[in-house]
């Protein structure tokens, strides 16, 4: 500031010299006194030099402030740069100790595997056993590679196996005198692998009981049991709410398979070409809300599959096949119960299937918003049954929706609606064949909706009770003549 004002005074200074100069050097004359005019001019002109100055310094101060501001704003940029920059450093730090955690979680998961893999093929059942519990708990534990330990328990059920043979009490056979050693220890091994198997099924229906919310559920994933043999499993409560579950050729030889009570509310799942000949397999009470279940092709052949109380609300269930290729379900053995069941909504379709021995019974079953069909399909032996008790009743109750048996074939066996009650409805039984066999209405009653055979041809008529005026009741419409 003291340079300021002495560079100030200095120009101020030579302005005046130049000034002088230029004017030639003029003499000044002092008066003997000094007016009040002259005063107040020099006054001024005293005032004016220190306004000048005073200025200059206002500019320098000025000027100083703005170059600290400048100054200080450089600072705090270079600073946030520099805070940045260590951020940055920070967070690639931090990405590569993620990066070196998640290698190394992956290096472990995968030892994990290659153990419980190699457990899986040892040659004694307590090791895979042991092996089976590790995958599954691997497979909670391991999020993004949960549908591949998944499919490495379902692989394991799809590898050849023979049932033990059972004595008729439930026991293993036990070898007579004559049996060689190898027998008996091949029925040991059987055995041993059955209680395997069976742990993989309980283990996987316990995953799908979880909740969707919890972290362990497997809900959604891929389940492949295609050819499969189960002869036991627990399934019983699960929930298939998405993904592709496949049972399609497996084998139900035996035992008792349990998909008791279970939820079907999504995905796909395929039963197709699947073989029932022994056992039982149950799906009583289970819950068909969603998605496709689908049996095309399957054969019932023996033992007994039950749906009873089953809740067919939405979706399609499909035993069905096509009209010109086929594929429908055969059922030749056996009995399959549908007893107690509810059809309210959805599709399900018995189109093509073939019924040619065994019984099949829908009695108790109600009918009331779900579109059942039964077209062309082949009654040729065997009972289906939709009657009920003369005393007690129990036959099926068609009070809604749509059931149609459109071109259905009736050449044999026995397709019973004694004691059925139609109350609401469509049932369709148009230009479907009566050529042989037992088609039985007695003691149905026809209170509402429609059941027509328009266009039906009655070779062997279904029989009716005795209409008092000849005519049939309300709701009941026969081709005419």
């Amino acid at each position: 500031m003291a340079l300021v004002i002495v560079a100030a005074v200095l120009v101020v200074g030579a302005m005046v010299a130049g000034a002088f100069w230029y004017a030639g050097w003029p003499s000044l004359r002092r008066d003997d006194t000094v007016t009040a005019a002259t005063l107040f001019d020099l006054l001024k002109l005293v005032f004016s030099v220190v306004a000048g100055v005073g200025g200059v310094a206002a500019l320098v101060v000025a000027y100083r402030r703005q170059r600290v501001a400048e100054h200080a704003n450089e600072l705090a940029e270079f600073a946030h740069r520099l805070a940045h920059a260590a951020d940055l450093r920070a967070e690639a730090a931090e990405g590569r100790a993620d990066v070196e955690t998640d290698r190394n979680g992956i290096r472990l998961f995968n030892e994990r595997f290659a153990k419980a893999s190699e457990q899986l093929g040892s040659d004694k059942a307590a090791v895979r056993l042991a092996g089976v519990y590790a995958m599954a708990v691997l497979a909670d534990d391991w999020r993004d590679g949960r549908q591949t330990c998944i499919d490495v328990l379902c692989a394991y059920l799809r590898m050849p196996y023979t049932p033990p043979s059972e004595a008729p009490g439930g026991a293993a056979t036990q070898a007579d005198d004559e049996a060689s050693t190898a027998t008996t220890e091949a029925a040991r091994v059987a055995r041993e692998e059955r209680e395997v198997r069976h742990t993989v099924i309980r283990l996987i229906g316990r995953r799908l009981r979880l909740p969707e919310e919890d972290p362990t559920s497997w809900r959604g994933f891929d389940f492949d049991f295609t050819g499969a043999v189960l002869d036991g499993g627990e399934l019983s409560g699960a929930t298939f709410s998405g993904g592709v579950v496949s049972f399609g050729g497996a084998t139900f030889s035996g035992g008792a398979v349990s998909f008791e009570g279970v939820t079907f509310s999504g995905g796909t799942v395929s039963f197709d070409r699947a073989m029932f000949n022994g056992g039982r397999v149950s799906f009583d009470g289970a819950s068909f809300s969603g998605g496709v279940v689908s049996f095309g092709g399957a054969t019932f052949s023996g033992g007994a599959v039950s749906f009873e109380r089953g809740k067919f609300s939405g979706g399609r269930v499909s035993f069905g096949g096509d009209l010109f290729f086929g594929g429908g379900a055969t059922f030749s053995g056996g009995v399959v119960s549908f007893g107690g069941a509810t059809f309210s909504g959805g599709v399900v379709s018995f189109g093509g299937a073939s019924f040619s021995g065994g019984v099949v019974s829908f009695e108790r079953a109600t009918f009331s918003g779900t579109r059942v069909y039964f077209e062309w399909a082949k009654f040729s032996g065997g009972r289906v049954s939709f009657d009920g008790d003369s005393i007690f009743g129990g036959g099926a109750t068609f009070s809604g929706g749509v059931v149609s048996f459109e071109g259905a074939t009736f050449s044999g066996g026995i397709a019973s609606f004694e004691g059925a009650k139609f109350v609401g409805g469509e049932v369709s039984f148009d230009r479907a064949m009566f050529t042989g066999g037992e088609v039985s209405f007695d003691r149905a009653m026809f209170t509402g909706g429609e059941v027509s055979f328009d266009n039906a041809r009655l070779d062997v008529p279904p029989k009716f009770d005795h209409w008092p005026d000849g005519n049939p009741p309300e709701g009941l419409r026969m081709p005419t003549a």
